[in-house]
């Protein structure tokens, strides 16, 4: 019953604006199911019983709905990384702006691509789920009067890889609530699938792998997705190359790759033409980073790509990874060989630079530095700037809706504190067209991903050393590329501009899940001191679910949905 509501303002939200942007509707079942990608049956999580789950398939200033159904046995919310939910955070699917999905409930999100095309994903962001599943795509095309930077491609593949454990989700919860490491992960999926059988000492019988069929002399855009655990991965298709176009909602200087490094949390688009001769399938690889690969060997996903007049399977030797073993230049120049195409339009006929980023007055400087993981009130956590953050019971957003004190602090740093670290629950104060600059300091020994929910921000530079005020020199302010979650290299750093263009709460964090989960992340508070709740940012959806502080609100819902039903 409690569901009812929403329902009804969704379908009458649709017959007042269906004239002026498209609907597309989803209904989704979250639930559990029994999977062996790695020949070890587990505990997967899936949508609809598809893992990974349904791809999202949309098109710029589509509005999206999305009825989720929790039939996992503990909450359950969504988050649709790179969807930049425009002036709404309540549809963001986090802690901070939204009361998870109990189980047996079912919530509706209700949200608009404004403005936006690309390639994305969606997660569930609570206690380590997606190391279990619960990921899928999220396609936006470009709208037909806008033209796209290359020529329509013959067809589209979304690829997810990542790291796997073995053991369930919950069993990693609670070796991280124990203080100990996850340790080398048990493998790499591609699609959801374990590795095709190139070595039959490494790789047992039995295991399904995927297979992507393609057309001799087509060419194909994959969307690659790393929607692993903690692992960077090195990704490489056997004799082709990789044409990058696009990352996360922007149209890059097209380049060719023979491999690339793609880091957790973040996505691609590369153009393959299938100019080979099919002598047999092809290898499609994605192997660990920055490891021992001796060691490593098992952290392979490898995945086929079979010509329709291939003539035999693939055999032999994988195609070799980078050679820099520990040397993590080559990677660093990767990314900054990485620009933005400045004049091809996007979601919009004007071009990518017309925004000119670099010649904006900066209004605050954040630098967030996280260090290795520490002890703190006889638990291991992890922090940024020397604060670990703390999720309260009742999200941020809602605590200021309804004016509830002591939730958290305005009192963020802008540079690391000195003394003991702390648990807290720390957020960035600042004001809606504030222009931001951040800067990543990677003071551990792996690489961490950083991603903002609701912004792209522009990646401007990166180098190893500490940042220093001098640093700046460095900075590309013409065509850095515009994204929403970059790598930041051990014992380096990472500075990104943005514009805060959309006021609500947005969560700044690690994709990393260990050590998001040991607390490394805070929010932007972006408020706007002239405009203001229903001006500048969306109202509070119907449907809102009461936790924490306003749980008892929760009960007056259940009754407005009662009352509707009988109507």
């Amino acid at each position: 019953m409690a569901a009812l509501a929403p329902l009804l303002a969704v379908a009458f939200l649709a017959a007042i604006t269906q004239a002026a942007d498209p609907f597309a509707f989803f209904d989704w079942d979250v639930s559990y199911i029994t999977s062996s990608p790695l020949g070890v049956p587990q505990q997967v999580i899936a949508i609809n019983k598809q893992f990974p789950g349904p791809i999202m398939n949309v098109t710029t200033n589509y509005n999206v709905v999305v009825n989720v159904l929790n039939s996992l046995d503990e909450p359950l919310l969504i988050t649709w990384d790179g969807i930049q939910q425009r002036k709404n955070c309540w549809q963001d699917g986090v802690l901070g702006t939204t009361c998870p999905i109990p189980p047996g409930w079912n919530w509706t999100y209700n949200f608009q691509v404004k403005d936006q095309i690309g390639s994305f994903f969606y997660f569930p962001p609570l206690g380590m789920q997606r190391a279990a599943g619960g990921f899928g795509g999220i396609t936006v095309n470009n709208r037909a009067v806008i033209s796209v930077p290359f020529d329509t491609p013959d067809g589209d593949i979304t690829l997810f890889v990542g790291d796997w454990y073995k053991m369930n989700h919950t069993h990693l919860r609670k070796m991280l609530d124990d203080g100990k490491e996850l340790g080398m992960p048990d493998g790499v999926l591609m699609n959801g699938k374990g590795p095709y059988r190139y070595n039959d000492s490494l790789v047992p019988d039995g295991i399904e792998h995927e297979t992507i069929k393609v057309e001799p002399g087509k060419t194909y855009r994959f969307r690659v997705h790393n929607v692993g655990v903690s692992t960077s991965l090195n990704l490489r298709i056997q004799n082709h190359n990789m044409a990058l176009v696009e990352t996360e909602g922007s149209y890059t200087m097209k380049q060719n790759f023979t491999n690339l490094d793609i880091h957790v949390g973040q996505s691609y688009s590369f153009l393959v033409t299938m100019d080979q001769n099919a002598s047999s399938d092809y290898y499609i690889v994605a192997s660990a980073r920055f490891v021992n690969e001796s060691l490593w060997t098992r952290v392979t996903g490898v995945a086929i790509l079979q010509y329709s007049n291939s003539k035999g399977k693939a055999s032999g030797p994988l195609p070799d990874p980078p050679n820099d073993e520990y040397d993590k230049t080559f990677s660093m120049n990767q990314a900054r060989s990485i620009r933005m195409n400045v004049s091809t339009g996007a979601a919009r006929p004007n071009p990518q630079g017309s925004f000119h980023y670099g010649s904006i007055n900066v209004s605050q400087v954040y630098k967030l530095r996280n260090e290795p993981p520490v002890i703190i009130n006889g638990k291991k956590r992890t922090t940024l700037s020397g604060i670990s953050y703390s999720p309260p019971d009742t999200p941020l957003r809602l605590a200021d809706l309804y004016d509830k004190k002591d939730v958290y602090t305005l009192d963020f740093p802008t540079m690391p504190i000195d003394g003991p670290p702390v648990i807290r629950t720390s957020v960035i104060n600042s004001t809606y067209k504030n222009f931001l600059e951040i800067v990543f300091q990677n003071n551990d020994t792996t690489v961490q991903t950083y991603h903002i929910d609701g912004y792209a921000f522009w990646v401007v530079g990166m180098d190893y050393g500490e940042w220093t005020e001098n640093s700046r020199g460095t900075y590309n302010k013409w065509d850095g590329v515009s994204r929403c979650t970059t790598q930041v290299f051990p014992g380096a750093w990472t500075a990104v501009m943005l514009s805060l263009d959309s006021p609500g709460f947005w969560n700044v964090r690690t994709e990393n899940l260990d050590t998001w989960y040991l607390g490394q992340e805070t929010y932007i508070r972006v408020v706007d001191p002239n405009g203001g709740y229903n001006v500048t940012e969306m109202v509070a959806p119907d449907n809102m679910l009461y936790c924490g502080l306003l749980k008892d609100k929760q009960k007056y819902d259940i009754c407005l949905s009662y009352v509707l039903m009988l109507l």
